[in-house]
């Protein structure tokens, strides 16, 4: 993967692979009263990154070590956030125990991978950090009895750009990362967020949930049907992580949501709506217009349009529905991505107004 000019785009760390690295760092300093730093420690899939301390702290009966997240080339909005790890001695036979410092969320609904009223230390962040607790006690006396509070400078605001108010994670950012590492443009925190998202609707006996592509069309379809905000689901480019997720863990119904040019794609058969990833395919637009009995010349113009919205322009001046058009074959794709899973699927296309220019109703 490159950048500009065919640099390589640089990998970065999760929040998880951060706060890891931080309680290593302070579970050493609390049994043996220093800090190493630089501290390394090892990744699910072999990375042994080393994380330089930001900040120490060291009391009687505390330790205390942050780290600046650093996200690579990923567009994150966690990069340069100070994930930070308090380590105390715990009750005897207690283990590790999991607190949210400041920045870091509390779950407050099921269906997430951790029960209500738990931190948002995701599972794999907790076996990591078990697995250090463990390899520093034997290396320096200690019992492995700790609590470990993570905490995030800034977190709570940080959060509010995130999906985690919606799905119920309240209070700050979730530690997250099954394998430490941040792949550049991979986005694959706002697919984890979608997964979740589709979990806490199933765990609440949601019976509806929406796919948008933005904030125009989730208040259409809000608007339209009225639905929870944990039915909302912020899919943003990523249909195929919607429609996908859905096949193994249905909801009964889904409406899928966005603007002209990002259906046309799913109508294309494109899972990923970005721009930089799938293009509109105009000459899928042209056979519609004479698959409905539009003339060569209109055909013509659709072809060689600028904009899907330009191609609908035209449509809806020479009296042709291209938006239904579009709605009807997006909906066939997501049907045959569900493979046969108990979804009924609705497509609701916008022009950039918000206003319906087309759809494709629930069977």
């Amino acid at each position: 993967m490159t950048g500009q000019e065919g640099a390589p785009l640089r990998y970065g760390w999760t929040t998880g692979a951060c706060a890891t690295a931080a309680t290593a760092a302070a579970h050493t300093a609390l049994l043996t009263g220093e800090f190493p730093d630089p501290v390394e420690i090892v990744l699910p899939k072999g990375h042994r990154p080393a994380f330089a301390l930001a900040r120490e702290a060291l009391g009687d009966d505390y330790a205390t070590a942050g780290i600046v997240k650093d996200a690579g080339d990923d567009p994150d909005v966690t990069h340069g956030a100070l994930v930070s790890a308090t380590v105390r001695h715990g009750e005897p036979g207690s283990g590790v125990v999991f607190r949210a410092g400041p920045g870091v969320g509390t779950v407050t609904k099921p269906g997430l991978p951790l029960d209500v009223g738990e931190s948002a230390i995701n599972p794999v962040p907790r076996r990591l950090i078990r697995e250090v607790v463990e390899r520093t006690a034997a290396e320096h006396g200690g019992s492995g009895d700790v609590i470990v509070e993570v905490s995030v400078v800034d977190g709570e605001e940080l959060a509010r750009h995130t999906w985690n108010p919606r799905i119920g994670i309240l209070g700050g950012l979730s530690i997250l990362g099954t394998t430490g590492v941040v792949v550049p443009y991979s986005c694959s925190a706002w697919i984890d967020s979608i997964r979740r998202g589709v979990d806490v609707a199933r765990a609440e006996g949601l019976p509806h949930v929406a796919g948008c592509t933005g904030s125009t069309s989730e208040k259409l379809v809000t608007d339209r049907y009225g639905l929870a905000p944990e039915a909302l689901l912020d899919m943003g480019d990523f249909a195929g992580a919607v429609l996908k997720y859905l096949r193994r863990h249905p909801v009964p119904r889904l409406t899928i949501a966005g603007g002209i040019g990002k259906l046309a794609k799913l109508a294309d058969g494109h899972m990923d709506l970005h721009s930089k990833r799938s293009q509109v395919n105009f000459g899928l637009l042209a056979g519609f217009v004479r698959d409905s009995g539009g003339s060569d010349a209109l055909a013509h113009r659709v072809r060689n349009a600028n904009t899907a919205l330009e191609a609908l322009t035209l449509c809806q001046e020479s009296g042709i529905a291209l938006g239904d058009l579009v709605a009807t074959r997006a909906r066939e794709v997501a049907l045959t991505t569900l493979q046969g899973a108990p979804v009924e699927v609705e497509i609701l296309v916008i022009n950039r107004g918000g206003d319906l220019v087309g759809r494709a109703a629930f069977a």
